[in-house]
């Protein structure tokens, strides 16, 4: 009888620490700026990074200054550092964004929204002190918006950013070489709007270096006229760029000569600016949220390229219709999704990292373990809501180590750039292991 209590007891307490290790949330403070959604846009490049056994944060307190933080993997410990750095955080707009060089030097850009560049390099390695803030080629930059950093598989950084104005700008991309310690051009113009539309992309760096990226075309600051989603990727660093066939694009990629992974048209509540991955064969997957023609339901939507075709899966679970339109950053009953995937039994098993107000707004996942025809299933990684949260992850420790790191904190976001009156809420991490 004892035998058999023992054992019970045994095994109930490995079955509870293993639901507990499935969504395990740290406080890194609780000073966090909680009046719009700046510190958890979904557009953060990133939030939340890790180089070798370091992770590093980065965040917005109560005064609007950057914070950085780090903490050894599996560590409870945060050292947080606030630095002379202060941003407009009213402007939901001008995230952080950072990312770790090769040599192990933080990098840092803040505060971007059709504005002069605001760019630092940390004083040495490991460091989260910065230096003196600095220009990167010192010309188009004075029209910033979304900067976001991207490693290369020699530790090389890109550094994307759009030049120019909602409805007109153009996409740029410098890197960081560790062997010169400079920064270069290597697209001036990528994706061209021709002065009527711009490109509102999301990116991914695939195990093999590939650098994927799909966009939709924005015609004017209006949200509604989001249309299309279009693709590219470059196989050696983004000097050149070609379609998902291998056929050479011609430089600048414009309206007339872009792949179109979908046709999406105008007024279909398109969501712009979410998230790619590709797995490890380098097929990509995009997730985004779109109405269907007929519908009335926006839904998730992920779109991948497998077996040299374009594929669209709709998940189809939301049951709440809403509207998308104007300009400045919206207050929307979702979250733009994440996307990661992974191979399980031969299969492309894929998760989408949402908040949804029908699930409370709280962290919750979909999973399905074949991402051809699979089911998927649903459930919360949190307890509490997460107001406007959208999610943020830190690639770089899912890529090593296939953990989810998520950059979560409660916020509060109103419509069409407003300013909410909260007290400072906390920054936290969430992980979780499929």
């Amino acid at each position: 009888m004892y035998k058999f209590l023992s054992s019970f007891v045994v095994l109930f307490f490995i079955a509870c620490y293993a639901n507990a290790q499935e969504a395990k949330l740290q406080t890194i403070a609780s000073n966090g700026w909680a009046n719009n959604s700046v510190n958890t846009v979904i557009f953060r490049k990133n939030a939340l990074t890790t180089f070798k056994n370091t992770q590093y944060a980065a965040y917005y307190d109560e005064e609007q200054f950057v914070v950085l933080a780090k903490r050894k993997i599996n560590s409870n410990r945060w050292e947080v550092s606030r630095s002379q750095y202060k941003g407009d955080a009213t402007d939901a707009h001008k995230s952080i964004s950072i990312m770790v060089d090769g040599d192990g030097f933080l990098h840092l850009a803040w505060g971007q929204h059709n504005n002069s560049l605001n760019y630092a390099k940390a004083v040495k390695a490991g460091s989260l002190t910065m230096g003196d803030k600095q220009q990167m080629i010192g010309k188009k930059e004075n029209k910033v918006s979304y900067p976001e950093f991207y490693k290369m598989d020699n530790g090389d950084i890109l550094f994307f950013y759009r030049d120019g104005g909602s409805g007109n700008g153009n996409l740029m991309i410098n890197r960081y070489s560790l062997k010169t310690k400079k920064w270069v051009s290597i697209q001036d113009n990528l994706i061209d709007g021709q002065g009527k539309r711009n490109a509102y992309i999301q990116t991914t760096v695939d195990v093999k270096g590939i650098i994927h990226v799909s966009w939709v075309w924005r015609e004017n600051p209006d949200v509604a006229s989001n249309h299309d989603l279009c693709y590219a990727k470059s196989v050696d660093g983004g000097l050149t760029w070609q379609k998902s066939t291998g056929e050479k694009y011609q430089l600048p990629i414009n309206a007339s000569n872009a792949e179109y992974a979908l046709k999406i048209p105008q007024n279909s509540e398109l969501i712009n600016q979410t998230s790619m991955f590709a797995d490890e064969k380098g097929n990509p997957f995009i997730a985004t949220y779109w109405r269907e023609q007929g519908e009335s339901i926006p839904q998730y939507h992920i779109v991948y390229r497998t077996n040299n075709q374009w594929k669209a899966s709709n998940l189809g679970f939301r049951k709440t219709p809403f509207t998308l339109s104007g300009g400045g950053t919206k207050k929307i009953p979702i979250s733009r999704p994440q996307l990661i995937t992974w191979k399980k039994n031969n299969e492309i098993a894929v998760a989408l990292i949402f908040r949804d107000i029908e699930r409370e707004n709280k962290v919750s996942i979909a999973i399905s373990n074949a991402i051809d025809g699979g089911k998927w299933e649903s459930r919360d990684l949190t307890s509490e809501s997460v107001g406007e949260w959208e999610p943020t992850l830190d690639s770089e420790l899912w890529s090593a180590k296939k953990i989810l790191s998520l950059f979560v904190q409660k916020v509060e976001q109103v419509d069409g750039e407003g300013k909410a009156n909260n007290k400072p809420t906390r920054v936290q991490v969430l992980t979780w292991k499929p």
